[in-house]
């Protein structure tokens, strides 16, 4: 009975996941934070509309920033670092429309699904959650 019990538990120990969420990154440190964004507030009420970003600097979070990003069905929040790049004074991306560029090398990362063409490395991305009209982004 106890080598059953012994297994039932680990069994479920082993089977739990984070569903598949990975956003290591070799150039970019972790950060343990959480905020969140009230988007009826004047200086978040862009983040309404589909293709529309802010740029947060938590206090507990990536000295780069937060990318927050409605893509019109859901919210992306990616690191505001280059992926392929070791920190530097050029290595903060740069936001245009729905694009953020990599001074460092030029790179074009899409901000609906974090990608650049020819990177071995996409965006460093963080969870989101939403609950009426306010946003939590954590790691």
């Amino acid at each position: 009975m106890r080598k059953l019990l012994f297994l039932l538990v680990f069994t479920l120990i082993v089977s739990c996941d984070d569903s598949g969420f990975n956003n290591r990154n070799p150039y970019l440190p972790n950060y343990n934070f959480s905020f969140d964004i009230n988007t009826n507030l004047p200086a978040y009420s862009n983040l309404q509309f589909a293709s529309n970003y802010i740029k947060i600097y938590p206090s507990n979070g990536p000295s780069s920033g937060v990318i927050v990003f409605n893509t019109g069905s859901a919210y992306n929040a990616f690191d505001g670092g280059c992926p392929n790049q070791d920190l530097s004074s050029c290595s903060i991306l740069t936001l245009s429309g729905i694009n953020a560029t990599c001074p460092c090398d030029d790179a074009s990362y899409s901000l609906f699904t974090g990608q650049a063409a020819g990177k071995k490395y996409p965006l460093k991305q963080y969870r989101v959650e939403i609950n009426g009209q306010n946003i939590r982004v954590y790691n």
